[in-house]
């Protein structure tokens, strides 16, 4: 009889505890998520459409707002609800007449308003305020980066983001973001058809999304595709294996600036570079000699000597040739190496992906040697353009069925579908690009992902991070299983980073709302 009271009572408490709700606003969905006051255990939660307080219109984030919050919080609870808070794509709590702010609070307040709830003012921030006091401890400070269809990282001290990099939005900015991921896999299928680009199974593959007629995508929709898995000689300069930091071997990157320290140890590709003492390794390379070596005699000379394919470089300062040979600073250039750059006695050769600039001093020398023609810049057509100077010819495309009208008429049906949807639309095809690296082990698309966990390195990086920093992460490419965690845990390691991982924001709009009435009683 005892217990039955004590039930009776621990229900009877429950029934009458205060709530709280946070809601989740980003660029795909809203979510709303209604809990206790004392302790924050969910209790209800609901979603509906976008809620980017700066790209949604507003009369439209109100109608999302009042879904969400309406499917999470049952009317007989409503007058329960003791404090408010949300964190929304495109909204700081940086100053109140921060335009993103404006509209989150108005369309919130109204749509508070309509479901008749009355907790009084809410608490505005961003999704990746919200997102970052979802870890646990509700940490008041640190490093927070959201990677989903945007991607922007922030500087949080005292729960407020006080260092914003990008979340620009599709037009200037979200490097490495699910968008910039999708419409890097439409222009590798672009680059493709009009004969810039290597073969890659995602001309298909979009295509195919994207409903173009299948007699016009590659070997003519065939089932299977005509491209199953590129072989290492299809685009020269790739090789069968991972290389240890999980790039994709000679497969430079998308756009950008490589990723300084990278390693290549494929055959007849150049080593690391990017510090004087750079080191070049594997089959058909060469090494590196500083000072009076292999060359004429005298100071501030050097020489390489190099194998099949390589070239010897010795110059005295201020001398550089084409050539290798005695006196002369000579560089052979693989496919999808970069342009020579010298200063007065040095030589200094970047390579492809995740390689840098050999930097030497004075009267050192340093070659990137590989099996092609002299000084070719540039990297895998279909990946991005660079400089054609002394570039080695496109890979063949003989080998595909795909004759040029078709491929004409693929470029015709596929910008127009393109174009018909709104630009944000093409991170729906970010799946496609994780699917032909995953699956075909795609160099385009492996190539592709690596320079969206580079990009994502370097939005990190310039928050100026201190070694040991907390980065919590969130976002639908950093999950447990997300395409770009293990790329980019491997790079933040090098920087002395860690990455926690949140499902998304709404546990910590949870926590701020607690925080707000907390702070009111």
């Amino acid at each position: 009889m005892g217990n039955e009271l004590n039930q009776e009572l621990l229900q009877e408490r429950q029934a009458a505890s205060s709530l709280v709700i946070g809601i989740d606003a980003g660029g795909t969905r809203t979510r709303a998520v209604l809990a206790t006051a004392d302790d924050g255990r969910p209790v209800g939660e609901g979603a509906a459409g976008p809620g980017n307080a700066l790209t949604v219109p507003l009369p439209q984030l109100t109608e999302h707002l009042t879904e969400a919050i309406g499917r999470a919080v049952p009317e007989p609870v409503r007058d329960r609800v003791v404090a408010v808070a949300g964190g929304f794509a495109g909204a700081t709590d940086a100053a109140d007449d921060e335009p993103g702010r404006r509209n989150a609070l108005a369309a919130l307040t109204a749509a508070l308003r309509r479901l008749g709830i009355d907790a009084g003012p809410p608490v505005i921030g961003s999704d990746i305020e919200a997102a970052f006091a979802s870890a646990p401890g509700t940490p008041a400070g640190g490093l927070a980066l959201v990677a989903g269809t945007g991607a922007v990282a922030m500087r949080i001290t005292d729960r407020r983001g006080t260092v914003t990099v990008d979340g620009d939005g599709w037009l200037l900015g979200d490097d490495g973001s699910g968008f910039w991921i999708g419409r890097a896999a439409v222009r590798a299928a672009l680059r493709m058809a009009d004969g810039r680009g290597a073969p890659t199974v995602l001309a298909e593959a979009v295509g195919r999304e994207l409903g173009l007629p299948g007699d016009v995508l590659p070997g003519g929709g065939a089932a299977g595709g005509a491209v199953r898995r590129l072989s290492p000689d299809v685009v020269p300069g790739t090789a069968e294996g991972t290389p240890r930091d999980g790039r994709q071997e000679g497969v430079p990157p998308v756009t950008g600036p490589s990723a300084a320290g990278g390693w290549s140890t494929g055959p007849g590709q150049s080593g690391r570079g990017g510090d004087v003492g750079g080191r070049s390794e594997g089959q058909g390379q060469t090494g590196e000699t500083g000072g009076p070596a292999g060359g004429p005699t005298g100071s501030g000379q050097a020489g390489v000597t190099g194998g099949p394919g390589q070239a010897g470089v010795a110059g005295s300062p201020g001398q550089a040739g084409v050539t290798g040979g005695p006196g002369q600073a000579g560089v052979a250039g693989g496919f999808g190496q970069a342009d020579v750059a010298r200063g007065p006695g040095q030589a200094d050769v970047a390579g492809g992906s995740g390689q840098a600039d050999v930097a030497r001093s004075p009267g050192q020398a340093g070659v990137a040697g590989g099996p092609g023609p002299v000084g070719a810049a540039g990297v895998v057509p279909g990946v991005v353009g660079t400089s054609v100077v002394g570039r080695r010819p496109l890979p063949p495309h003989d080998h595909i069925p795909w004759p040029r009208p078709h491929r004409e008429a693929y470029r015709r049906h596929l910008l127009p579908a393109v174009m018909a949807e709104a630009p944000v639309r093409l991170a729906r095809l970010a799946p496609l690009v994780v699917a032909a690296a995953r699956d075909a082990e795609d160099p385009v698309a492996l190539a592709i992902l690596d320079e969206a966990a580079d990009q994502l390195t370097e939005t990190v990086r310039a928050l100026e991070p201190s070694p040991g920093e907390r980065v919590v992460a969130t976002g639908g490419l950093l999950g447990p299983d997300g395409p770009l965690t293990g790329r980019l845990e491997t790079r933040l390691h090098a920087l002395g980073l860690t990455l926690d991982w949140v499902p998304d924001g709404c546990r910590g709009a949870v926590a701020l709302a607690r925080l707000a009435h907390g702070g009111r009683t």
